[in-house]
């Protein structure tokens, strides 16, 4: 008997506790009134507009990595319209308005990344092939020994037109008096761009079909120059003479300092990366402070940063000047121009192109008295960026840039601080104040940007680069006040004959 009563109490024992302690329940209409009023603040504040660029680059992720074939562009488009139409009586209801944007942008997306793969679709070779190549080079990066070449092709072997590339990426090792502009014919070796090395990996194969290069490969033999009996096509001709330009200029950095001293500082200035060696390569990959000989985002606003200072600085000399035209304007103007005209001197390809946009977009900013540095802003230049190059996305450049300065903008407040302040003191502790500040606040954005890069960098490196922090500590500021200022003044003497080394 006091067996059954025991058991019976341990059985009971359940239904007493569940009257005394309330069970864990799942109150929807409270998380249906917080989200509404989550998202209700956030429109309210004006802030849900950076999710039109998650919404707009999870479209191009679906249609990148889970369409099987070309999708219909007018589907997503007419989607999109439907759902932007369906706002116009969604204004009282603002998770409804929310969320029908963000399908919009996300339809937008999708029928801007198939838009894209369709406009760029080329023949790619199928199989390795050794024939006589005949085209004409649009770009020359010179290296150690010969040079690689972006070839336009116009006859390979007896390859027809609908299945021969469009363009070739070849090499040579012998030294050959070629440029940019010229009709070759030699013997080539091609075989189709390669695919990732592993789940994950870089995929060459993709970025080359964006690029419109169907094989890779090299010359071997002779190769012949043969004069042009028709004209070439215009953007071939300004390609073609903008990368002669970048040549001319390389080689000019490159004999006056010599060694691999010059080759990173013409990499600095024209991004020809070439001339550097492997092993140079290897030590800046390894101080963190690779990006630098790449033109990207630093570049770009170091070139708009010194021009905006000069033409703002010489337009503040004269007061009437100063006192009655928008100077600041004017300087934001004339920054858009050069920076426009470096990116076409630096080869307008895709991680210039892309920070050419969010530099463009910064400056309209102060144009129109808008604050330059904002998460809409960045939101802006995203899917601006996203919709002319959509496969960017997926690309390390792309990710690592817009983290970099999306981890800048959220922590400015806290970077742009004045801890060390000494307005009040002497003449020494102001000079203290402001060195210790610069250090202090190089420091920080240096430590910013590598947090909110770590991520991407790991997973498309497998790599972590534990002296970046003292690396780019070390070189932002010498790029930023020296080297730049100096290859504005070095490009704009460089037609005078008046560049000089310092």
């Amino acid at each position: 008997m006091a067996g059954e009563r025991a058991a019976a109490a341990i059985r009971g024992l359940p239904a007493r506790a569940a009257g005394r302690l309330p069970l864990p329940s799942l109150n929807l209409d409270a998380l249906r009134d917080g989200f509404t009023g989550a998202i209700a603040l956030e429109a309210g504040q004006r802030r849900l507009f950076p999710w039109l660029a998650v919404a707009f680059g999870a479209g191009i992720l679906i249609e990148l990595t889970a369409t099987q074939g070309q999708p219909n562009l007018a589907a997503p488009l007419a989607g999109a319209g439907l759902a932007l139409a369906a706002t116009l009586a969604l204004r009282a209801r603002p998770v409804a308005l929310a969320l029908m944007l963000g399908l919009a942008a996300v339809l937008l997306g999708f029928a801007a990344a198939a838009y894209r793969v369709a406009s760029v679709a080329s023949p790619v070779l199928a199989h390795t092939t050794i024939a006589p190549l005949t085209g004409l080079v649009e770009a020359l990066d010179e290296r150690e020994q010969g040079a690689r070449l972006i070839v336009r092709v116009i006859a390979l072997g007896s390859l027809e037109e609908g299945v021969r590339p469009t363009r070739v990426r070849v090499s040579y090792r012998k030294a050959q008096a070629i440029r940019p502009g010229d009709r070759i014919s030699a013997s080539a070796r091609l075989l189709p761009p390669p695919e990732a090395a592993r789940p994950g990996g870089y995929d060459f194969a993709r970025d080359a079909y964006f690029r419109g290069i169907g094989a890779v490969g090299s010359l071997t033999g002779r190769i012949d120059v043969i004069p042009s009996t028709e004209p070439l096509p215009w953007d071939l001709r300004l390609a073609a003479a903008v990368d002669d330009a970048r040549n001319a200029v390389t080689r000019r950095i490159t004999d006056a300092t010599g060694g691999q001293a010059g080759a990173v500082a013409a990499a600095l200035v024209t991004g020809k990366r070439g001339l550097i060696s492997p092993q140079t390569n290897d030590v800046l990959r390894a101080a963190g402070i690779y990006h630098v000989v790449s033109i990207s985002g630093l570049h770009m606003v170091l070139a708009a940063g010194v021009v905006f200072w000069l033409v703002r600085a010489l337009l503040a000399l004269v007061p009437i000047l100063a006192l009655t035209w928008p100077v600041k304007k004017i300087a934001a103007g004339a920054a858009m121009l050069g920076v426009t005209a470096y990116c076409i001197f630096s080869g307008w390809d895709v991680a210039a192109e892309r920070s050419w946009i969010m530099t463009m977009v910064m400056l309209g900013a102060i144009v129109v008295d808008r604050p330059a540095l904002s998460m809409r802003n960045l939101a802006l230049a995203a899917m601006i960026a996203l919709a002319r190059e959509p496969e960017a996305l997926l690309g390390p450049s792309f990710q690592m840039s817009f983290g970099a300065v999306a981890g800048l903008i959220a922590c400015s407040p806290l970077l742009s601080a004045r801890l060390f302040a000494g307005e009040r003191r002497g003449w020494l502790g102001r000079s203290v104040s402001f060195v210790v500040t610069a250090v202090a606040g190089t420091l920080a954005t240096t430590l910013v940007a590598q947090i909110a890069t770590a991520p991407f960098s790991t997973f498309h490196f497998q790599t972590v680069q534990p002296f970046g922090l003292v690396g780019n500590a070390l070189t932002l500021p010498l790029v930023s006040l020296a080297v730049m200022p100096s290859a504005v003044l070095g490009i704009l003497a460089y037609p005078f004959a008046l560049d000089q080394p310092i």
